[in-house]
């Protein structure tokens, strides 16, 4: 039995341990109402075939990829299920960033984007440069901005924006989907593609003839990414991202996404 003189101590810690609950559990709370308001973790994805640190790609049971796996381990940590939200591209997730169409997202970063939503931690940072078409005499950026010169890009993307900027005199026209492109480039109906290197790289492996330019134009970033006054939702995936570059997770991720000779490539803001 606590002595008499115990006892009122023993009542106070008890006292503060149910404040700290409770507190605790309000907080928890809270930040389930702002992250997931439906019940559920909605992870907006990008969709292509060829995968990668943003891109997922379909499955027979749904999807596959980086931002796949780090959504449904968020969700794990939140105690909600998740539910993927597919797009075209990384554009279509940032035109929806207002719309309460999803609550958390992993894509390229860029001034224009900061306006519509708050990013995390950097976990990638790829160099972005060209494709060209099979039999196509381009060999470097000169021979490239041409005059009548057709690049193909994924429409509203951190990469289109950098190509227009970029080039002179070649026309840089937006397309919705990497499987378009795909097309095109093929076909001859354009005459490069504009994308991350690790993808263009990939897609050369499939267009037998093309030819991925050895110089980079720009480095995109990306990160994960909540929409705007979303403060609790903001922290919480900032500790995500952070202990997930520590303690392997996201390395996980990329091998077993195919990513495994990818290096984790972060950058400080």
């Amino acid at each position: 039995m606590p002595s008499l003189l115990l006892r009122p101590v023993l009542r106070f810690l008890g006292l503060v341990c149910g404040v700290i609950v409770m507190a605790s559990s309000a907080h928890a709370d809270a930040l389930k109402d702002q992250i997931a308001p439906t019940g559920k973790l909605r992870v907006a994805i990008g969709i292509s075939p060829a995968g990668g640190a943003f891109w997922s790609t379909r499955t027979a049971g749904g999807y596959a990829g980086v931002p796949v796996d780090l959504g449904r381990e968020m969700a794990a940590q939140l105690g909600v299920p998740v539910e993927y939200v597919a797009y075209q591209n990384s554009g279509q997730i940032t035109d929806a960033a207002g719309g309460r169409n999803w609550d958390v997202t992993f894509l390229p970063e860029d001034p224009e984007r900061a306006t519509k939503m708050t990013f995390g931690p950097i976990y990638e940072v790829a160099d972005a440069t060209y494709i060209v078409r099979p039999g196509s005499k381009i060999t470097d950026f000169a021979t490239l901005d041409q005059d009548g010169v057709k690049v193909a890009a994924v429409n509203n993307t951190t990469t289109m924006r950098g190509a227009i900027a970029h080039l002179k005199h070649a026309k840089v026209t937006g397309y919705q989907t990497y499987d378009e492109i795909f097309h095109l480039l093929k076909t001859g109906e354009v005459d490069a593609f504009t994308l991350s290197r690790d993808q263009l790289m990939a897609m050369a492996k499939q267009i037998l003839g093309t030819r991925v330019l050895d110089e980079t134009f720009k480095q995109t970033v990306t990160a994960v990414a909540v929409p705007l006054d979303h403060p609790l939702a903001a922290g919480f995936v900032t500790k995500f991202m952070t202990d997930a570059i520590a303690n392997g997770a996201l390395r996980k991720a990329y091998d077993e996404n195919g990513l495994k000779d990818a290096p984790i490539r972060t950058q400080v803001k």
